[in-house]
């Protein structure tokens, strides 16, 4: 069976994207480095800023802002690590590189929001028992350059952080305290205008719910990589159908798809095909694989071809077809169970 020139042809083409692709995500890599950085050392200027005006002010609002910065602070400095470790090679510990080490931090920033907005709640519910003084003009100036220099941060961030959940996690931190501080503008506006000095906790009630919503998802998105579900952006079913639906491909199984990172897909799978030699189904491997890449954008893939023959060697493959499972569950112990059945046979 010849590669035919149409298959050739797919194949150039697959090839040159990867390679533009790849040029370009190191482009992307450096700036959004570059960018982590500099959002980093301006955040810690935004946080004197903030600490200050809200001890000078006596305002509850603007030091819970503060204490989002901080964290801005914190997420912006991680994920400024995890950009420059995602890009150091894999070895032989580590054979995926060092990828999800931005997941981490962003399950890290995740659960410090959280605990960020506990410790606002906790302290608003005690100001409305009894509510402080407040001088709104220095919240009003103090979350105006707060508002500015995120608003740059954020817009540089949004431009050049691609599909990395570690520089969304980092976005989201700084996105929250853009809406964080105009809360306080307007709170400094109501009690400017009413001197009701109640404005201030409330305001800081909803920064801290704000906080606790983007929280809740960062967290969900980061789990459902760790725990190596398929992408979001995946129909696993409409995978399958495309890849049966491949000439000489007759069935598939043991599939399974997930994330090593963000925009970063894997999937291995075990596919049936006619009994032939290596270099006559080499070709069908190619087809499989320049679909995954151009339709589903799964640039990692692991295929074991099987013929029909092979469905009864249960010790070789956990998951045959005739089984009928599709997603092969692998428990602890299979590989000892199978190694014995074979010596023992």
């Amino acid at each position: 069976m010849g590669q035919t020139q149409a298959t050739r042809g797919a194949l150039g083409l697959l090839r040159a994207h990867r390679h533009n692709s790849d040029g370009h995500n190191n482009h992307t890599h450096d700036l959004t480095r570059e960018k982590l950085r500099l959002g980093f050392l301006l955040t810690l200027a935004i946080l004197a800023v903030e600490v200050a005006g809200g001890l000078t002010a006596g305002s509850l609002a603007l030091l819970s802002d503060a204490g989002h910065v901080l964290t801005d602070a914190t997420a912006l400095g991680l994920a400024w690590f995890a950009a420059a470790q995602a890009e150091r090679p894999a070895n032989a510990r580590r054979t995926f590189g060092y990828h999800r080490v931005g997941i981490l931090t962003a399950l890290a920033n995740g659960a410090t929001l959280v605990l960020i907005a506990l410790g606002i709640a906790f302290e608003a519910v005690r100001r409305f028992a009894a509510p402080q003084a407040v001088e709104p003009g220095i919240m009003i100036g103090a979350a105006a350059v707060a508002i500015a220099v995120n608003g740059y941060i954020g817009a540089a961030l949004h431009r050049h952080g691609g599909e990395s959940l570690n520089t969304r996690a980092a976005l989201l931190h700084v996105v929250g305290d853009l809406g964080a501080s105009c809360a306080v503008i307007l709170g400094a506006v109501a009690i400017l205008l009413t001197g009701a000095s109640w404005v201030d906790p409330l305001v800081s009630v909803l920064i801290a719910l704000l906080i606790a919503v983007g929280a809740v998802r960062l967290i969900a998105e980061a789990t459902h990589i760790l725990l190596e579900s398929a992408p979001k952006d995946i129909s696993v079913p409409a995978l399958l159908r495309d890849i049966r639906a491949i000439p000489d491909v007759r069935d598939v199984h043991d599939l399974h798809v997930w994330s090593i990172a963000s925009g970063m897909s894997a999937l291995s799978c075990h596919v049936v095909i006619a009994d032939l030699p290596p270099s006559e189904s080499a070709p069908i491997l190619d087809r499989i694989s320049a679909m995954l890449c151009e339709q589903y954008r799964v640039g990692h893939t692991t295929i074991q071809f099987e013929s029909e023959r092979h469905g009864g060697h249960e010790g070789y493959c956990a998951c045959p077809p005739e089984s009928g499972s599709l997603y092969c569950e692998v428990r602890p112990g299979d590989t000892r169970e199978h190694e014995h059945a074979h010596t023992n046979a």
